[in-house]
């Protein structure tokens, strides 16, 4: 059984655009990612699984369960952090996160202490203290203090300072060694690469791919830089299979899928200087996707 099962779910607004026939599953145990751009879909994608907002067509199941039917059992089994996170500003730190444990049947006060420690949070201080990043330290805490089987992130990592991040992905292996799956959504590729075994890539409310990280960077491109004795036109290298041209003086640089012989043929018509063939970073191959409007 899946954690996460969605199949063509649909949200329209009008004529305003939401999300057209998004189907994918996830594995449990696994950490996967969803990204896209801002508005490309994934906040409404995620509003919908958990039943903030209902689907105007398709379905999604979490844990076998169908979302709207079993949402308020499905919630004690999520833990949920928005990309944006509103609380009541008169409210001490401390007491907020008593009172989001008091909804589950289980005695949340070490783990919050843990979380406290490791985000290195006051929770003496009063919301509206707080700065962006420590109220999204806040939003961490709460989403985690019970120990969920199935945590969604929207964003989750806005207002982190770096130090602060790298405690946050590890605290996240921590729980994904732990049995608990993840869904993390994000814009930012890096923190995807880093993190995810697999992802769905969003464009305009629609699912591109889905991939496994590693067969995006390693099976279907390669990254080239050929730095030649004369400068050439970056044209000369506009063959099939070869994208993302950019040229730098003596430098270029392009993405390639296919058949290597046919670059390494054109290459070997030049002189060269020196030749690099590299894994392409996840945001390369990313961009790849949305230039050529797969």
């Amino acid at each position: 059984m899946n954690a996460i099962e969605i199949h063509n779910l649909t949200k329209t607004y009008g004529k305003a655009r939401g999300i057209t026939d998004i189907s994918f599953s996830i594995e449990q145990g696994e950490i996967f990612g969803f990204i896209g751009p801002n508005g490309a879909g994934k906040s409404t994608t995620i509003r919908t699984l958990l039943s903030l907002i209902y689907p105007t067509s398709g379905s999604a199941a979490i844990f076998g369960k169908d979302c709207i039917k079993f949402a308020p059992e499905i919630k004690r089994e999520i833990g949920y952090l928005p990309s944006e996170v509103f609380y009541y500003d008169n409210m001490k730190v401390a007491d907020l996160l008593y009172y989001s444990a008091s909804f589950y049947k289980k005695d949340c006060k070490k783990r919050i202490k843990e979380l406290v420690e490791i985000m290195d949070l006051d929770i003496t201080k009063k919301i509206d203290d707080l700065s962006l990043g420590n109220k999204k330290k806040v939003g961490i805490v709460q989403g985690l203090l019970h120990s969920p089987k199935l945590i969604i992130l929207d964003e989750p990592t806005s207002g982190l300072d770096p130090l602060m991040q790298q405690k946050f992905f590890e605290l996240l292996e921590e729980e994904n060694k732990r049995g608990a799956t993840i869904l993390f959504s994000s814009h930012i590729l890096s923190e995807v690469q880093r993190l995810c075994n697999r992802v769905a890539i969003i464009k305009e409310g629609k699912i591109v791919t889905v991939e496994k990280i590693s067969t995006l960077k390693e099976n279907n491109y390669k990254k080239f830089t050929v730095e030649t004795s004369e400068q050439i036109e970056r044209e000369y290298f506009n063959i099939t299979g070869v994208n993302h041209i950019a040229a730098n003086g003596n430098t270029t640089s392009f993405l390639f899928k296919g058949n290597i012989n046919l670059v390494m043929k054109k290459i070997a018509e030049i002189e060269i200087e020196n030749l690099w063939i590299e894994e392409p970073s996840l945001e390369e191959i990313f961009m790849h996707y949305y230039e050529k409007g797969v």
